[in-house]
């Protein structure tokens, strides 16, 4: 067993400079777990980049084998810290065992994705040989790679206490490509934090790697996570989370003296168009698997369904129906926090005071400061497209069915999209060719489109694309799940006559990896 110490990860040492501490809350039980958590000071956040950038200077120059390396001594140590780490989130999310074990795996997956992909590339090698006899002009040897950015900020998420977290996709991708990592922690989780933090120190060790090559800072302040993401040796900063927050980080990025990426995930609806045909064949299937993912994890996916776009025609009432059955049948759910149960109930408040919205159905009521219950509205697509605050994600177990008159105006509720992450069609395959122009235009707004499939469930492999038009990400075009998302912490360059001692062994000739020799 590790002894949570409550402190932060700085260059290998667990320290705290301050006495000032947070409580980690049990969403469950609304009490609170029996551990206190260090509030990290300013000079906390300073030695942790400032050790970071150090570790970066030694770190950028490791091997691809020896990243990989790295990336597979965490996900075994991850693995090793076994049902304390379970526990730990479960008490902190109020998330289920076979929940967290299943997120615990897909962290791994992602590890070790990232440490084959250090092994077995998949992006080419782009080489042009000297032609020193070139004329009227000799030709230079130039060979184009990629170099690590430096030190990232990653900040974790609430709703992924460990795939988007400590060792999620953003410090996995950040320390494949080369960088060191500072994680801000989510205050959500501290002890999960911490746990996995053990691990990629037990890691670092066992590699021997810069001991600063991960850092991390615990916090509840706004005040720490902006002195980072203003930091001058920051070079990136990976974000999941609220459109308010990363909004705020963001701007801070962009008026630094050197702007910096800023590779935020701010939230989405996933909008789901349900076409004619399907709408009066598939009435009640629909409507059930709706529910169904709109209910997993109590709503709180990143990838979570809430919006439904339909026509007023044969199968609407019967979709409407089984819809309000569904939810009422469904049971109140614990949230995160109490903090996001209070803004999901605050929001589905407003919902019901809107006069434009017929109220469909609620779940079981809740009880306690951290349960919410599942809705549902209906609303016309003309009212939906006049309120534009109705686009807003409300993430929790909430809908909201858009009833369009005609294809028309289908067409203009797509229009009117915001960026997504995803967004689903619904048809048969003649009927979706009918709908090619819906669909072209749904496509412009969204990361990733799927045919007649919900949202819920996103696959770490080579071709996913998470991430979407503003404000799904703030950089679309990028991915922050697969294995194209080592590109966010990275950026080209091109070697020009470099002596072959010099040349990383990735872009030398003969080199195992694929290659494209012009």
């Amino acid at each position: 067993m590790i002894e949570i110490t409550g402190k932060h990860l700085i260059n290998g040492q667990w320290v705290n400079s301050t006495t000032a501490t947070f409580a980690s809350a049990n969403p469950s039980t609304d009490d609170v777990n029996p551990w206190t958590f260090f509030e990290a000071s300013a000079d906390d956040a300073d030695s942790a980049v400032a050790s970071a950038n150090d570790a970066f200077r030694q770190y950028r120059r490791k091997s691809a084998a020896q990243r990989a390396a790295l990336l597979n001594a965490i996900a075994s140590e991850i693995e090793n810290l076994g049902e304390q780490l379970v526990h730990a989130a479960m008490s902190e999310t109020a998330l289920p065992q076979m929940r967290i074990e299943g997120e615990r795996g897909r962290t791994c997956g992602q590890l070790r994705a990232f440490a084959n992909n250090l092994l077995n590339p998949i992006s080419p090698v782009f080489i042009d040989h000297a032609q020193p006899e070139r004329q009227p002009l000799p030709k230079g040897d130039s060979r184009l790679t990629n170099t690590p950015l430096g030190p990232v900020v990653v900040f974790g998420a609430s709703n992924f206490p460990l795939a988007f977290s400590t060792a999620g996709g953003d410090t996995a991708s950040a320390l494949a490509a080369g960088c060191s990592v500072i994680v801000k922690g989510h205050p959500a989780h501290p002890a999960t934090t911490e746990l996995v933090s053990h691990a990629i120190q037990r890691a670092i060790d066992i590699c021997d790697m810069p001991a600063g090559v991960f850092n991390m800072v615990q916090s509840t302040t706004p005040q720490v996570a902006q002195q980072l993401v203003q930091h001058p040796q920051v070079k990136a900063v990976g974000f999941t989370g609220s459109q308010k927050v990363g909004d705020i980080l963001n701007k801070l990025t962009q008026e630094r003296p050197i702007a910096i990426p800023f590779f935020g995930e701010l939230g989405s609806t996933n909008p789901q168009f349900i076409l004619p045909q399907k709408l009066a064949s598939d009435a009640q299937s629909l409507a059930n698997n709706q529910v169904a993912s709109m209910l997993m994890g109590h709503g709180q996916f990143c990838t979570s369904p809430g919006l439904v776009i339909v026509q007023n025609s044969d199968g609407l009432e019967g979709y409407l129906a089984t819809l309000a059955n569904a939810i009422s049948e469904s049971s109140a759910g614990t949230m995160l926090t109490k903090g996001i149960a209070q803004t999901y109930n605050r929001q589905v408040d407003l919902l019901l005071s809107n006069p434009s919205l017929t109220h469909i159905a609620s779940g079981g009521a809740s009880s306690g400061d951290c349960q919410s219950s599942a809705n549902a509205f209906s609303v016309s697509a003309s009212d939906f497209i006049a309120q534009p605050a109705l686009q807003e994600e409300v993430f929790g177990p909430c809908a909201l069915v858009v009833i369009c008159d005609n294809d028309e105006q289908m067409g203009e509720f797509a229009l009117s999209l915001t960026g997504q992450l995803t967004a689903s069609v619904f048809g048969s395959d003649d009927e979706l060719l009918d709908y090619i122009d819906l669909v072209d235009d749904i496509a412009q707004s969204v990361g990733r489109l799927m045919f007649n499939q919900l949202p819920t469930g996103v696959e770490v492999c080579h071709s996913m694309q998470h991430g979407g038009p503003y404000p799904a990400s703030t950089a679309p075009q990028t991915t922050s799940v697969g294995s194209q998302a080592i590109n966010r912490f990275t950026r080209p360059i091109c070697l020009q006559n470099m002596p072959i001692a010099l040349q990383p062994e990735e872009i030398k000739d003969g080199a195992t990896n694929p290659q494209v020799i012009v």
